[in-house]
């Protein structure tokens, strides 16, 4: 018997026993379907925050002000002022390897009209570097310029969902809106980014990009048109670009250093090191990818038990025919061949269907949850392989049991 007669036979088999067969490739499909779910779903929010952490500025570190109780803040107050243009003189002038420093003001959260229209939005004091120091692109119009810093324009760039709410399909460029009592000069437009990936925030993981729902304004305007508390913190964060050169490590120790002496030894501020983020996220990203592995070895574990049993019982199901194989002439090794290659059929086209059972949840989660989903080459071609590999491992034994039967013996079963 030829190998396309014994592939041809051993299919012919499993589409015999529809219901069992498919019973045999649950075990494969909710093994691999699992895999390739929670894999897509691990690399969406890998992508998702690695994107975040490059917006930041793999080259820049973040000094934002901490966050206290009112009962702190005026004890605290009485030492450090806070994060302020100081802080950004010195740290411009006294560390080697800095090319720019520029402020941020969060002034968060204010509602945003135009005309009848209005929507919630997260509104920043920036200076005219912002968008050079962070990877934040604009659209249409333009950003912010010196010029606007000095004379306290009533200027502001939007996000698109800002644009979206606020003014739909007309050109926004030009157009006036208002934040609270304060009317503004749209001048830009910022470019979309990720869907849910907004990084704007004040937590470790938050970023100095921008999102669609942010209003970017001169910081000298928002000083002087903005009320805050006097015990605030002057400016929310200072991004410090570095040269391409200088080590971040070695720099933010400089910086902490410097700020120590500024604030009298008041920790009221945290630094931010991009890099170091990435790092840690990819460290996480491989434990999780490790983990993966682990779960994934035994789902297929177990699919590979179940074709093994299923094969077992059809050798002992099948043991007559075997032996009216061996009597009319086919080999031993033809008898083994058939039964891997139904027991691989099995594996194969169970990884299949868990393959398209593992995308369809990726999908459902990233459009009913809003997140992100990424389903890689390289796992759909790691679950196919494994789950093949499977198949062949468990049915070699099954297979060899089949081809040492005796036909004498075999003939006479009953």
């Amino acid at each position: 018997m030829s190998p396309a007669e014994a592939a041809h036979s051993a299919l012919a088999n499993l589409a015999v026993h529809k219901l069992r067969s498919a019973l045999t490739m649950l075990g494969m499909i909710f093994g691999v379907g699992a895999v390739i779910a929670m894999l897509a779903i691990g690399a969406g929010a890998e992508k998702q925050a690695l994107e975040m952490i490059q917006r930041m500025g793999l080259s820049n570190i973040l000094v934002r002000a901490k966050t206290f109780r009112p009962e702190e803040l005026s004890e605290i107050r009485k030492k450090s002022p806070g994060l302020s243009q100081r802080d950004r003189t010195a740290i411009a002038e006294g560390v080697p390897g800095v090319s720019a420093v520029g402020p941020k003001i969060l002034i968060t959260p204010y509602r945003v009209a135009s005309g009848t229209r209005r929507t919630e939005a997260t509104v920043y004091g920036v200076s005219a570097l912002h968008a050079s120091l962070v990877s934040l692109p604009v659209n249409e119009g333009r950003f912010l310029e010196e010029t606007d810093e000095k004379t306290f324009a009533q200027v502001c760039v939007i996000g698109p969902a800002i644009k979206r709410e606020l003014f739909g399909f007309e050109p926004p460029i030009g157009k006036a809106l208002k934040i609270n009592d304060v009317w503004l000069t749209v001048v830009g437009v910022l470019a979309p980014v990720v869907e849910g990936a907004s990084v704007s925030g004040s937590g470790a993981e938050g970023a100095s990009a921008g999102s669609s729902l942010e209003v970017y304004l001169p910081y000298t305007t928002a000083l002087r048109k903005f009320d805050r508390d006097p015990l605030e913190s002057p400016l929310h964060e200072l991004v410090v670009k570095l040269e391409p050169s200088t080590s971040p490590q070695k720099a933010v120790q400089t910086v902490s250093r410097l700020l120590d002496r500024l604030h009298g030894g008041t920790r009221d501020f945290e630094l931010v090191v991009p890099e170091a983020l990435l790092a840690q996220r990819r460290k996480t990203q491989r434990l999780f990818s490790i983990v993966m592995g682990c779960i994934a070895g035994i789902s297929l574990l177990v699919g590979g038990i179940g074709i093994m049993n299923i094969m077992l019982a059809s050798v002992l199901e099948r043991t007559r025919e075997i032996g009216i194989r061996r009597a009319i002439g086919a080999r031993r090794r033809d008898i083994q061949f058939q039964f891997i290659v139904e027991a691989f059929a099995l594996s194969f086209f169970g990884g299949i269907l868990g393959i398209l059972f593992g995308a369809g949840i990726a999908g459902i989660v990233a459009s009913s949850a809003g997140w992100p989903t990424v389903v890689t080459l390289w796992s759909l071609a790691i679950s196919t392989g494994v789950s093949a590999a499977v198949g062949l491992v468990a049915g070699s034994y099954p297979a060899a049991r089949a081809a040492r039967l005796d036909p004498i013996e075999a003939l006479r079963y009953e």
